[in-house]
């Protein structure tokens, strides 16, 4: 690790986007030639940029490095994380800015339709994140093809790095380098549900993590550390202080909550209950837009 000072708590590469939000009565949608909806809204946030939002409200220094296109979408990107004062470095690609369609039902429950338009020869130049790679803290990376070739830069460093491998069934190869090659690992129990702690030993026993966390919605959190028990430890969800409206960004607000105490020195259980308070938090208003504060956090936290 340099010598510098460090600049930046975090510095999360990858995963901006536009959502465009329409709410449905209920999931499945069902199938007609046209549906009557509310007012369609646009969110600018995605994984990355979402846990670039959480994490600077919660007054970490923060900088989110991402490939994005020259467009109006990406526009819609810098303005969001500008509002959020977090600070943006892009990287412009050709294939432009990704985007999703998410439907999102009367609970807050959704089904999103991820537009991965980034090009298979997409990089990043080392040149453009390695000053910054060298003044951090923690990196964070989103499961971007691009940024599986920065681990090799991470690792020599020595910098520490998470990643959020959503509802990886433990099965796609595409999730598998960023679940071994981080030292903390998230991901969503829905993906491989009964199989959640088989595959959250698999993850500690074949890679290089220290911990590893399963979220479960509703059900709380699941933590697992390859130096405590092998049964993993469940971490009770957190009652949202008013009524759910959406629960996009929700899994993203954990990641933030949850790297806030990691980084402030918090055992690995605690820092799960902060995930579970921002997370519940994240689902009271819409479009990730419920991003809560250090001082909300830890009035509300049961730690």
């Amino acid at each position: 690790m340099s010598q510098q000072q460090p600049q930046y708590d975090v510095l999360v590469f990858g995963g901006s986007g536009v959502d465009t939000v329409i709410r449905v009565d209920s999931l499945p949608v069902p199938l007609a030639d046209s549906v009557q909806v509310g007012p369609i809204e646009e969110w600018a946030g995605h994984t990355g940029g979402n846990v670039a939002l959480g994490t600077r409200a919660l007054g970490l220094e923060v900088a989110l490095l991402d490939c994005i296109g020259d467009d109006a979408i990406g526009a819609l990107v810098r303005e969001r994380m500008a509002e959020g004062d977090v600070e943006f470095a892009p990287v412009i690609s050709p294939a432009g800015t990704r985007r999703a369609v998410n439907f999102v039902d009367a609970t807050g429950r959704r089904m999103s339709f991820y537009d991965a338009r980034d090009p298979a020869d997409l990089r990043m130049p080392r040149e453009f994140y390695l000053p910054r790679l060298r003044r951090t803290r923690h990196a964070h990376l989103s499961i971007m093809n691009f940024t599986r070739f920065l681990y090799d830069d991470i690792e020599a460093l020595g910098v520490p790095v998470s990643t959020d491998v959503h509802d990886w069934d433990g099965l796609a190869d595409h999730h598998r380098e960023f679940a071994l090659r981080s030292d903390l690992v998230f991901f969503s129990a829905e993906g491989p549900g009964e199989r959640t702690p088989e595959l959250m030993r698999e993850i500690l026993r074949e890679g290089r993590a220290e911990t590893v966390v399963a979220t479960a919605g509703a059900n709380g959190s699941y933590v697992l550390t390859r130096d405590g028990d092998p049964t993993p430890r469940h971490i009770p969800a957190v009652a949202p202080p008013t009524p759910v409206v959406d629960s996009n960004g929700a899994g993203d607000a954990f990641v933030s909550g949850f790297l806030y105490g990691r980084l402030a020195g918090r055992d690995v259980l605690e820092c799960a209950r902060l995930g579970a308070v921002s997370g519940a938090y994240a689902c009271t208003a819409p479009g990730s837009t419920a991003l809560i504060t250090e001082g909300a956090l830890l009035a509300a936290s049961p730690v």
